[in-house]
């Protein structure tokens, strides 16, 4: 067998690798997120998964997100956002990580992080990266649009706003 006979295998495996990874988070967005298949996660989340959630200012710490953790944050999302949904906008895959752009979109009906119900619909991008491992996730990175969100939401005035009130400050 030639080089480039095995160099062409190689180059395929990895190709049918990454298709396979972005596969399961398409999974992971449309049916365990979108159609609510929370008896999926096993399928999705090794029982090892560490999850960063980004947050300027903050170091990247991480934090277990197994399968029955996924279910519970998922589980919370959706009693404050019921109509929640995830719409993937770009999708890159190298190697053993994905790379996502989405939307969230839902409305705020329920109490979220001791937040009461504002009735308001949010609509915010995020980018994940997953690693994935053996067909599961097994590290996440996740950066949500906050300062969006929040003002969203009605926590925080419109960002022209709080630009104009530093600047009359500072004057």
């Amino acid at each position: 067998m030639s080089i480039e006979t095995v160099s062409a295998r190689r180059y395929i495996s990895l190709i049918y690798k990454m298709e396979n990874n972005k596969q399961l988070i398409i999974k992971f967005v449309e049916e365990l997120w979108n159609q609510r298949k929370l008896e999926i996660a096993e399928d999705i989340f090794d029982n090892d998964c560490l999850t960063f959630q980004l947050r300027s200012g903050e170091p990247a710490a991480s934090s277990p997100r197994g399968p029955e953790i996924i279910r519970n944050h998922i589980s919370e999302w959706l009693s404050a956002f019921p109509d929640l949904t995830f719409t993937i906008e770009q999708m890159i895959s190298e190697g053993d990580r994905v790379s996502t752009l989405l939307v969230m979109d839902g409305t705020h009906i329920g109490q979220w992080l001791g937040i009461p119900p504002s009735g308001k619909r949010i609509n915010i991008r995020m980018m994940t990266i997953h690693r994935i491992r053996n067909g599961k996730i097994i590290e996440d990175w996740v950066i949500v649009e906050s300062l969006g969100f929040f003002q969203q939401l009605g926590i925080l005035r419109a960002t022209n706003d709080l630009l104009h009130e530093f600047s009359k400050r500072n004057e």
